[in-house]
């Protein structure tokens, strides 16, 4: 039926709300057998780029001349590149260095988190090499003490790296112990369950599925609610000067 004009998504100043009823698909250049939903890029006034690939069996991404980095969502994609060859399985992710040649390639109807950002090389530190885990082999840990709030790094905390990439789990009723005001900007994508989210002035119902982009110094909160636990993957520029 159609929605009269009505969906929770929304575009402000300083955040966008997209949820799945509002998604586009297209193919990206190079993309083979697949479709994006780009969920932000720099023409939202974003410095990186997010999207959701759903490829088809043999489908392929296409190059980057950025960092890249990949969460499996479902599915299974091989990664292959000119030293190695793995499979990765929901769960799974990847970082890829700027200038790594590789081929990532669905075994079956898969679906990819991708961020994508230029690097930003720090004088007199090298540069973040490639890297493949998997978030199950990675321990929680407490946000600022409360055990109903883990954490998962699947990143380094290591000035190598220009960016995090964590995932967020909150048991039911928990919630952020503080509005956050800071300079970093994020992407998240709502992994389970669901809750509230406050951007800016602004509180919106959140559910698995749905993106949202947070602008340097937005105002941000999330509370989960519902009977099973909420979880989101969020990105964050990290470890640069705010000049550069």
């Amino acid at each position: 039926m159609h929605n009269l004009g009505h969906t929770r998504s929304s575009h402000q100043r300083d955040h966008l709300l997209h949820t799945p009823d509002c998604f586009v698909r297209a193919p990206l250049p190079g993309m083979k057998l697949g479709t994006a939903i780009v969920h932000v890029a720099p023409a939202a006034g974003a410095a990186f780029t997010q999207y959701t690939a759903e490829l088809e069996p043999e489908g392929t991404l296409g190059s980057t001349a950025a960092q890249r980095f990949v969460y499996v969502l479902d599915g299974s994609v091989d990664l292959a590149t000119g030293t190695s060859f793995q499979t990765l399985n929901a769960g799974g992710y990847m970082y890829l260095p700027e200038g790594t040649e590789h081929t990532l390639t669905a075994r079956e109807r898969t679906r990819l988190a991708v961020i994508e950002k230029i690097y930003q090389p720090l004088e007199g530190v090298t540069a973040a090499t490639m890297l493949v885990g998997k978030e199950s082999s990675i321990a929680p840990v407490a946000l600022m003490g409360d055990v109903d709030l883990e954490v998962r790094s699947l990143l380094p905390d290591s000035p190598s790296y220009d960016f995090a990439v964590n995932t967020m789990t909150y048991q039911p009723g928990a919630a952020l112990s503080m509005v956050e005001v800071h300079v970093m900007e994020h992407g998240l994508l709502m992994l389970e369950g669901g809750g509230i989210y406050r951007l800016g002035d602004a509180w919106y119902p959140v559910t698995a599925g749905d993106f949202i982009w947070m602008s340097p110094y937005c105002p941000q909160w999330f509370g989960a609610l519902g009977k099973q636990p909420a979880k989101y993957l969020i990105y964050k520029d990290w470890n640069r000067h705010p000049l550069s």
